[in-house]
């Protein structure tokens, strides 16, 4: 009698499974201006993470500078290779220009006006007349 009422709950568990499973609807989609947040935040985001590089740049720099000042005292011949570490890049304050819209970019503009007619009237296998 177990092996039924096992059976019996386990087709209830999978029945309860399937109807959890069933498709969420999709979210809506974003307005312009959740766009332009999203936007704003990636550059700031972008921003950030090279403030930190500089940081670390910088503290690269000392560590590296006070290597090479006690092995200096110590006696030891180090030779620094300046030449070899790129200068660090300040990425300044966080400034942020929101794009132009695709209609205000000019991207819908309207080609050159035509000065001559796209194709000549001289069929494609005719003979110049220079020899």
């Amino acid at each position: 009698m177990k092996p039924s009422l096992l059976s019996l709950n386990l087709c209830l568990g999978l029945l309860l499974a399937t109807a959890a499973h069933a498709k969420l609807p999709a979210p809506p989609p974003l307005s312009e201006e959740a766009k332009a947040k999203a936007a704003e935040a990636a550059a700031k985001t972008a921003w950030a993470a090279k403030v930190d590089a500089y940081q670390l740049c910088l503290s690269m720099d000392r560590a590296a500078s006070n290597y090479f000042k006690t092995a200096a005292s110590a006696g030891k011949a180090v030779k620094p290779a300046e030449a070899a570490a790129p200068a660090c890049n300040n990425p300044g304050q966080f400034a942020y220009v929101a794009p132009k819209p695709a209609e205000a970019a000019g991207a819908h503009s309207p080609a050159t006006t035509a000065v001559s007619p796209p194709s000549s009237q001289a069929p494609a296998g005719a003979a110049t007349g220079a020899k």
